[in-house]
């Protein structure tokens, strides 16, 4: 906003700029507290969910003249924040504000009356946005902040319940600028009337714990301003965090208004959001549940209207969008508008697919999705050891766990998390404790999720010990854990260790431990042994009770069977595991049930694979091996073919007295041999290529040729380069090379020796004759 305080030009200029996202803000604060309608109690399984209502009123800055484009995309941004909100108990009210300059003027405009945000209330929320409007000119378009907060304040505070939460969006463009009215006095001293008056709407709204959240828009809005805003009205937040603190943000431009007040909405009450991609249509968005969140609800901006939308969960099941399905409990809103919402109680935690799809001409703008949620952390807490002495150090451990008894893998989780703990106990004063998960000190792992550290017991102390710690975060629902003790007297008479209790393996394996053990009495002790902190059926223990006899000091092995796969809820995974988490107790029952040792176990539980999974390597490896053993077979085959392939011998036809008849150059034959017979062999004699001929021939191995027979009983004969074949009583067949044109030219021979019976391949030689 502008500096000046002209009521001329260029404050209507300064008002055009910024009420657009104000507007749409407005909108989008009104939808996100918008929830589903309560659900059935026989329809929900305890523990019930965290959800937090508020009261709360949006006051928009209508100080200008909207573009509609602003108006269209800051309204659908205003959906989208409003149909996150998680509490049926929640309630509303919406007004727009500027100021009033003349007589006939006012500075609040009354848009929606205190609705209860429950499915009816939630649908009247669209029409009730729909009245926000840029003031004209002749209605005033100063920007009276004392009348907004006053009016916030009092729709606030009139017949609601104090100890439900009350909290003022404050959306506005920048400075206050009251030049113009009035009701502050004279025009020289107007400013500092609205600044005196400012600072008391500000302590009346802290007085009445209104929290006031400002958000500022336009291209230089009054931080400092908006800052004190936030710092007047009441600090205490819905858990005494930091980031649960008012605290006043900037909106850079349009495309941010949804997510800047999804994270200021979810602030404010004590909400988890979680931002997620955006790609235009067809496309499949992945969003993140956190296995803390106990209601949530998933926001998908579509940007148009005839954008579909199908919800599937982390187990591959395509979700309704109203009623019960598994264990959880969904309603869908804003399904036909450019915003919708599917609220979920009980959630599966893990990554859900939106999957959007939109027809032809409707896929131009992006698609948007986020997740709102609340939810509950649970925690175990162990004293190391649990009867320490006086003087003696202690370590205390407090282990994050969900509302089911898993292991909390992702730090992310429980950002922000305070851990509060104290030792308390007879003949001392409570001691503090600072517990922490930075892998230093006591802590031997950091971002693990178990807070450790170490306290050393008072000398004065001289009989029950409690340590107690209590976990806090925005968004989760606080958990406080206690372990009891006495100070030991000195040497006990009984005395258990555990060995760590660690381990990895698929439902139905187990895993073990080892617990030392020593009496130094003269009686047997019996020992009880128990899980805590963990989910029925997920991990079994055995044996519960051991004889310790008189004087015994022995070690006893432990077995933790881990539970069926279908104990567990959600899916297992063959290489993500899942963490199981419990406390192993030893109590010496004989010694009025006494607690000997405490310690944490955690169990690492991977699915087991298929026959296929598990053996995948072993059967690539050895369809490879039997791939290479084929190609290889195969190869020798065609090499020894190869080898064996009678083409291209020179096949010489001997005389009695020496003399080369001809000269036949053998083909690729079948199946290797080459058949031939002698034509004319009593007058002119020659080698013809015959496929049923007496004769066939074919490489050897060894080298040199094999002469086969056909007839009789197929004599086989090798033949080698220096040695002749007898083919009948006057001819021979020799293997020589191809004649050369200075050798005694005998008959021609035929190049492909592929004459068939009849053909001319040798001809006559005339000395034989």
């Amino acid at each position: 906003m502008r500096t000046d305080r002209r009521r001329g030009p260029a404050r209507t200029r300064r008002a055009g700029r910024a009420a657009p996202a104000v507007l749409a803000c407005a909108a989008v604060l009104m939808s996100l507290a918008a929830p589903a309608a309560a659900p059935d109690p026989q329809l929900v399984a305890a523990p019930k969910p965290t959800s937090t209502a508020v009261n709360y009123a949006v006051a928009v800055d209508q100080s200008a003249s909207l573009a509609p484009e602003d108006i269209k995309a800051e309204k659908a941004a205003a959906a989208r924040i409003a149909l996150g909100g998680v509490s049926a108990a929640s309630h509303i009210t919406v007004f727009g504000f500027a100021a009033a300059e003349s007589a006939d003027q006012r500075a609040v405009d009354p848009v929606c009356p205190r609705t209860k945000l429950d499915a009816a209330g939630r649908e009247s929320i669209g029409a009730c946005v729909d009245k926000l409007r840029s003031r004209k000119k002749d209605e005033g378009t100063g920007t009276d902040f004392p009348t907004a907060i006053r009016q916030g304040v009092h729709d606030l505070s009139s017949g609601t319940d104090p100890s439900v939460p009350r909290v003022l969006f404050l959306l506005t463009d920048g400075k206050m600028d009251v030049s113009g009215s009035d009701k502050y006095g004279d025009e020289a001293h107007r400013e500092a009337e609205g600044e005196r008056q400012l600072k008391v709407e500000l302590k009346n709204a802290a007085a009445k714990n209104v929290q006031i959240w400002p958000l500022g828009f336009g291209s230089a809005p009054d931080k400092a301003q908006l800052d004190r805003m936030a710092a007047g009205g009441y600090q205490k937040g819905c858990v005494d965090l930091p980031s649960a603190k008012p605290t006043a943000r900037k909106v850079s431009g349009a495309k941010d208004v949804g997510p800047a007040l999804e994270r200021i909405f979810a602030a404010a009450h004590c909400m988890r959001y979680g931002p997620g991609p955006s790609k235009r249509p067809p496309a499949v968005l992945p969003i993140t549940i956190s296995p803390l969140a106990t209601v949530g609800s998933i926001v998908v901006d579509k940007g148009d209207a005839e954008v579909s939308v199908t919800y599937i969960d982390p187990l591959g099941n395509k979700v309704p969008t109203t009623g019960k399905f598994n264990d959880s409990v969904f309603e869908l809103a804003g399904g036909g508008s450019t915003v919708e919402a599917l609220k979920i109680i009980d959630p599966v935690p893990g990554v859900w697919k939106v999957d959007v799809k939109a027809p032809e001409g409707h896929r131009s703008l992006p698609v948007a999705v986020s997740v709102l949620w609340q939810g509950e952390l649970r925690g175990s807490i162990t004293m190391d050891p649990p009867s320490p002495q006086a003087g003696q150090k202690a370590t205390v451990t407090m282990r994050l766990l969900t509302r089911e008894g898993y292991e909390i893998k992702d730090p992310a989780d429980y950002a922000g998390l305070k851990v509060s703990s104290a030792l308390t106990g007879d003949g001392f004063a409570p001691l503090p404790l600072r517990l922490a998960d930075d892998g230093k000190g006591a802590d031997p792992s950091a971002s693990d999720g178990s807070f450790t550290g170490s306290v050393t017991v008072p000398e004065s102390a001289n009989g029950a010990l409690k340590v107690r710690g209590t976990l806090t975060a925005s968004g989760l629902s606080a958990d406080t854990r206690s372990e009891g003790g006495q100070v030991s007297p000195g040497t006990l008479p009984v005395t258990a260790a555990l060995s760590p209790v660690r381990g990895e393996g698929h439902p139905g394996d187990t895993v073990t431990a080892n617990l030392s053990v020593t009496n130094t009495t003269d009686a047997p002790h019996t020992l009880r042994l128990s899980l805590a902190d963990v989910r029925a059926g997920l991990l079994t223990l055995s044996p519960t009770e051991i004889v310790v006899e008189p004087g015994a000091s022995a070690t006893h092995e432990v077995k933790i069977r881990i539970g069926q796969e279908s104990a567990f809820e959600g899916p297992l995974h063959r290489h993500d595991p899942t963490g199981v988490g419990a406390t192993l107790a030893v109590h010496d029952a004989t010694d009025d049930d006494r607690v000997l040792e405490r310690a944490p176990l955690s169990v690492q539980v991977t699915r087991e694979g298929t026959f296929l999974e598990r053996y995948r390597w072993a059967l690539a490896g050895g369809a490879a091996v039997l791939v290479v053993g084929v190609l290889l077979t195969l190869a020798w085959l065609r090499q020894r073919r190869i080898r064996r392939d009678p083409y291209g011998l020179m096949l010489h036809l001997i005389a009695e007295d020496g003399t080369v008849l001809g000269v036949h150059k053998a083909g690729h034959g079948q199946k290797q041999w080459y058949a031939f017979d002698i034509a004319e062999a009593h007058s002119n004699p020659r080698i013809e290529r015959r496929p049923y001929g007496q004769y066939a021939v074919q490489r050897s191995l060894e080298g040199g040729a094999v002469i086969r027979r056909n007839s009789g009983t197929r004599s086989r004969t090798r033949l080698t380069t220096t040695d002749q074949v007898e083919l009948t009583d006057r001819l021979s067949l020799a293997l020589g090379p191809e004649p050369t044109r200075d050798s005694p030219r005998p008959p021609e021979a035929d190049p492909e020796g592929s004459g068939a019976p009849g053909d001319a391949t040798t001809g006559p030689h005339d000395d034989y004759l």
